[in-house]
């Protein structure tokens, strides 16, 4: 019996030691230092389509992006002048008025004179 427990041990050494050729033959072929695929030529020239299909996307996006903004900033700049600024103001100092972020000039605000405009 103990000739054939060693014969399965040299076996399954041998077929370990195979394996690990095989692994560390993959490893130097395919793997670098890092870890990381090599990629071969092949593999540079699809990295450099998708980075530019991927720079394409972003650029085209941003141009959507750019143009709704854009679009909202004059709609609603057309009312707040339609609507909220008054006679000789400017969009911009009405939008400023609106959200509170102007402070009390000549007390103005603070006696209630601009109700009265």
């Amino acid at each position: 019996m103990a000739k054939i427990a060693d014969v399965v041990e040299k076996i399954s050494e041998t077929v370990v030691e195979g394996y690990q050729k095989i692994e560390d033959a993959f490893t130097e072929k395919f793997l670098t230092e890092d870890g990381s695929l090599k990629t071969g030529k092949i593999g540079e020239a699809v990295a450099e389509g998708y980075k530019k299909i991927e720079a394409g996307v972003v650029e085209g996006y941003k141009k959507i992006e750019t143009g709704a903004v854009e679009g909202f900033t004059k709609v609603s700049d057309g009312f707040v002048e339609k609507l909220f600024a008054r006679e000789g103001e400017s969009v911009e100092d009405a939008k400023k008025r609106l959200s509170g972020e102007t402070e009390a000039e000549d007390g103005d605000e603070a006696s209630g004179e601009d109700a009265k405009n």
